[in-house]
Parts: structure tokens; sequence; C-alpha cells
């Protein structure tokens, strides 16, 4: 054995080594700058199902497990209250309107949902096993229906989907509060003016549909809470200051942003 390693041993326990000091001095000389700690990277996507790396885009673009591709004409509707609440639903295309009903039969508009995102999500979170509220379709429509349980199942496994969810949920609760103040402080006209530019979808990333889905006014009034009459007041000014052409359909221009800048 070479003197340069010399084992020591303890009670029970297999000797050890001690390093030579031909093997420290072989050692790197230290430069004299202190060590950087070593950065965790962060691990790269793997290929799941073969050869493709998760896509939201693409999971929410077709049908598969769990999932199917739903066509809706106008006024179809994707749910109704009382209905089993097992499926949350993708817009791929159109737009849909959310009510309620009382028991008296008196109905409320509560959300207006468009492409790109999602719709019934409250089967997500709540504990009630039947629809609250009625999805109806103001136009043609696409949606993809995916099974609560599926969904449960890729928001788990999935972040890049669990992203795209939570994000939309964000902007979700930021539009209801936006909704309640413009109840809450806002004049019908300017309540009808918003109601405009969010059926053109102006502040969405997509450039906006100045054609808004044909609509009655006594829905519009329903949304905003006030009367046809008032309605109907309201959307000839706009006509008559240029804000948007009104001839069976309604055709919306930037312009009438102008509202909210007046006291």
């Amino acid at each position: 054995m070479s003197a340069n390693s010399i084992p020591i041993r303890s009670p029970g326990r297999p000797a050890k080594p001690i390093p030579s000091a031909n093997s420290l001095r072989s050692a790197k000389p230290s430069t004299g700058e202190t060590s950087k700690p070593s950065r965790l990277k962060t691990p790269k996507p793997q290929p799941k199902n073969g050869d493709t790396v998760f896509d939201p885009e693409t999971f929410l673009a077709r049908a598969g497990l769990g999932k199917q591709v739903l066509s809706l004409k106008k006024n179809e509707t994707a749910y109704a209250q009382g209905d089993d609440a097992n499926a949350i639903f993708y817009v791929q295309k159109g737009q849909l309107r959310v009510t309620v009903t009382s028991a008296d039969g008196k109905e409320a508009t509560i959300a207006l949902v468009g492409a790109k995102e999602f719709l019934g999500e409250d089967c997500m979170v709540l504990a009630h096993p039947l629809r609250l509220a009625t999805a109806t379709a103001m136009t043609e429509c696409a949606l993809l229906r995916i099974s609560k349980a599926e969904m449960v199942r890729v928001l788990h496994q999935e972040h890049a989907l669990s992203d795209v969810f939570v994000s939309f949920l964000l902007t979700r609760n930021a539009r209801v509060q936006a909704d309640l103040v413009d109840q809450l402080f806002n004049s019908s006209e300017k309540r009808l003016a918003r109601i405009l530019l969010l059926l053109a979808q102006f502040g969405k990333e997509s450039k906006p549909e100045t054609v808004v889905p044909k609509i009655s006014q006594e829905i519009l009034a329903e949304m905003i809470g006030t009367t046809r009459s008032r309605v109907s007041f309201f959307m000839n000014r706009f006509r008559k200051l240029g804000f948007i052409e009104y001839n069976g359909k309604i055709r919306v221009h930037n312009s009438l942003l102008n509202i909210f800048l007046q006291e």
C-alpha cells in the first residue's frame, strides 16, 4: 500500500482512503475569484404523444379524447339553465350571450362571449351539478366541448394550458368588475356605447369586427338596463353623429369611443 494513501477505520465501517498529497496538488489552483452559484436550468418541454410537444392551440382546435367540435346556428343554445354542468366549452368561432332567467320569467344578459374564450367555465369551480345560466349563439358558432374530467386532467398535466386558462379567468374577472362599474356609474347612453364596442370586439388583440351581430333593440335594452325607446333614441343619435351606421346591420366606428370622453 502506498504511504500516500493511509486507510482509516471506524468501528463497523469499511476503510476510507485519505486523499494523497499528490492528488491535492494536482487539483485546479484557486484563481482568487469567488465562485458563482450554479444556476438551475429550466427543463425544456419534452416531446409527448410521440413526436410533438403539447400545444394549447392545437389542443383547443381539434376533437379527441373527451372533446367534441359542435356547430351552432344563430339562436341555438350551447347549454340551457338547468342542464348538467359536466363540460366546458371553447369558442373557436362566433359570439354567444349568456343569460339567466328568474322564477317569474325575467331574463337578464350577464356576459358576452367571443372567439378564443371559454364558456361555461363555472362548472370547474362550482359544486352545483346544474347550469345556472343559458348560452345562446348570436351568430353561427363553432365550439369545442371538453368534458370536465378531461379538462381537469389536462390542466393538472400541462402547464401551458393552465397558463392560458388562468389568463382567461383573470381577464374575465376584470370584465365583470368593469361591467359592475359601468352599471353603477355610467349613463345608459355610455352603457349602450360600451355594449356596441364589446360586440364589435374593440380592445381585443384581434382586428375589430366593425359589423356587429344582428341584435334587436329589445335585447340591447335588456343588456344595459333601460327601455327600448331610450335605446332607439341613442341609436339614432349615434347615427347622426357618425359613430355608427344603422340600417338593419350595425356598423361601429372608432369615433364611438368619443362618448367616453364627454363629461
